[in-house]
């Protein structure tokens, strides 16, 4: 026959359980740590490599062909997505030849262009 199991081998056995499970645990969380960690360097890596915004934009027409519709400041909030960003000769000449500038941020007034 077998002896019983005391109740100290009982304790003891449980807390082995509860160490093993606790430190596998633990182990998930530091894996979790570590990729929250790469994730974070990596998006601090590439906002640190993303050119800086343009000064100025051209807001594209719907065609490949047809002409800019608006000229923003860099930083306008109506933009469209058709857009792509220039120099400040170009917005200059774009403004020139009769592209509108755009009513929201104002680029001709910042460009120091008046019609004439």
């Amino acid at each position: 026959m077998s002896e019983p199991i005391s109740r100290l081998d009982m304790l003891r056995f449980a807390r082995r359980v509860v160490t093993e499970n606790t430190e596998r645990q633990l182990a998930t969380i530091d894996q979790w740590i570590a990729d929250e960690e790469r994730r974070q360097a990596e998006r601090e890596r590439g906002e640190e490599a993303r050119p800086p915004a343009p000064a100025w934009v051209l807001e594209l027409g719907l065609n490949r062909d047809s002409p800019a519709v608006y000229v923003h400041e860099g930083g306008c909030w109506n933009a469209g997505k058709r857009s792509k960003g220039v120099d400040r000769s170009t917005a200059l000449h774009a403004l020139a030849e009769g592209v509108a500038a755009c009513p929201h941020c104002r680029p001709d007034s910042e460009l120091g262009y008046l019609e004439g």
